[in-house]
Formats: C-alpha cells, structure tokens, sequence
C-alpha cells in the first residue's frame, strides 16, 4: 500500500493552460515540486473556452463524466476531461459546461462587462470540484485552492461536505492574490451558495460583501493554512488573518524558492 501524500490542487488559473493571475505559475510549480518530492498530486480547474484542447491534448474521461450538480433546485450536467501536465507526470482534470465555462472570455465579456452569472459559475464549479473528487474515491490528505471562483471550496468541506469521508482527513490551504475584479457577485450568490442543510447564513457570513475581498476572506475563514501569490494581494486581509490564532499563514516572499511551502504540506500532513 502507497504511503504517498496525496495533494490535490483546486485552482481557477494555473499555467500553461490559464494564466491571467500571478497564482497560475506558482500553482503549476508546486503541483510539479510536490510531485517531484514523492507526493500523490492531481489537479482540478474549469475547462474555460479559452483552452485549446487539441494543443493541450485534453480528452474525456468518461467513468468520471455524467454529474449532475444540484444547485438551487436546477441541475447542471459536467464532463470531466484530462490532459498531463507538460513536462511532468501528473494529471489536471477540467470541468466542462456549456453553458457556463465553454464562453471565449473568462470572467467578462468582449467590452469588459463583468458576467453576470459568475457568483453561479463560482458555486458549480466548486461544488462540482468535490463530487468529482468523491467520484475519484482519492482522499486527498491536503487541498490546496487558489483563486477567488475557488473561494467556497473550504467553507463547503468544513459545512456543506463534513460528513463525507473523503475529506474527513484532509487539511486546506488557500492562496491569496491580488484583487482582480470590484463588482458584485450578484444578490443571489449567498442563496446559491446554500447546497445544503449545513450551510447555514452564520457559514455564509465571511462572504457577505458578494465580492473578491469576500471570497477571498471567507476561503481564509476556512483553510488551516494562508499563503500569498502576489505582493499586491490586499494589505487589511493580510493584517486581518495574521491575527486568528492556530491559523498557519507564509507569507509572500518573490525570492522563495518555493521549498517552504513543501514543508507546511509536510507540517499539515502529520
């Protein structure tokens, strides 16, 4: 039996496939470092329009695809696909919808026009980031999430997910970055956000604001461990979480040469 730590990786960006933010390299870096030092890895993000699947050689993985994600009493259909990252022997998974990820723009439009839908598109695809993960029957030991459309991942495996015994064990790591966008999620997000009896409005509360702060603070709220992508992320939330107690958090630092994240992976893993 394999005694490997499994890391799974939950990440909106990582390079080279999204790389809008500075989290997208440092998210394939660890996934490779991690994977080099005799760690279990895979990853997860969304199948955004703009990845093209043939340079890319994504293809489906049918065992995986057919979920149905249950939102708001609408179901929302995913197909899982799967590419190797390049130059290392690890996988990434993208969640596909059609309607929601499949759009030749990320987060706005053509003329800048933030989404309207993406408070939604955040909710499907964390919620659909977990089913698949309990479709792969993988127990990840640590869940390492970045990016503010993963946001709900950690409140949803402390409330809505605490019962499921494939994240029973599992410690979580959120990655701040620089605040990307100043609109609202939408009004409806908080109801969205509800999957389940778990979720109750004290679980919501950190994301309130319905905007990139919020989704960043309320992931912070969750994760045993906080660490930082970009010099610029948002100095009153640095400030804010260096003082909640038993809560690890690293820094930003632009000379690290990433091995101290190894080891907080190895500090949370014990």
């Amino acid at each position: 039996m394999s005694t490997k730590k499994r890391i799974l990786f939950i990440a909106n960006e990582m390079s080279p496939y999204v790389e809008t933010s500075s989290a997208a390299e440092l998210i394939n870096k660890l996934a490779v470092m991690s994977n080099d030092n005799n760690m279990e890895v895979r990853c997860i993000m969304p199948k955004f329009g703009t990845i093209n699947e043939r340079r890319h050689r994504l293809h489906e993985v049918v065992r995986l695809s057919g979920i149905n994600v249950s939102i708001d009493n609408d179901d929302y259909p995913l197909v899982i696909k799967v590419a190797s990252l390049p130059n290392a022997r690890l996988q990434v998974y993208f969640l596909d919808n059609e309607d929601f990820f499949k759009r030749k723009w990320l987060y706005a439009d053509d003329t800048g026009k933030f989404f309207d839908d993406n408070g939604l598109r955040s909710v499907l695809f964390c919620k659909g980031a977990l089913e698949t993960v309990k479709k792969f029957g993988w127990p990840p030991d640590i869940i390492h999430c970045s990016g503010w459309m993963a946001g709900l991942i950690p409140m949803f495996i402390r409330a809505a997910y605490k019962k499921e015994p494939v994240f029973s064990h599992c410690k979580i790591v959120y990655t701040i970055g620089e605040t990307t966008f100043k609109e609202k999620l939408g009004a409806d997000f908080l109801k969205l956000s509800s999957i389940n009896d778990n979720v109750t409005k004290k679980e919501l509360d950190p994301y309130k604001d319905l905007n990139n702060i919020a989704m960043f603070r309320g992931a912070a709220t969750y994760a045993d461990a906080i660490t930082f992508s970009s010099p610029k992320a948002d100095k009153k939330l640095i400030e804010e979480f260096a003082k909640v107690k038993g809560k690890k958090i690293l820094k930003y630092n632009e000379e690290s040469d990433l091995t101290d994240y190894l080891q907080l992976y190895t500090d949370l893993a014990k």
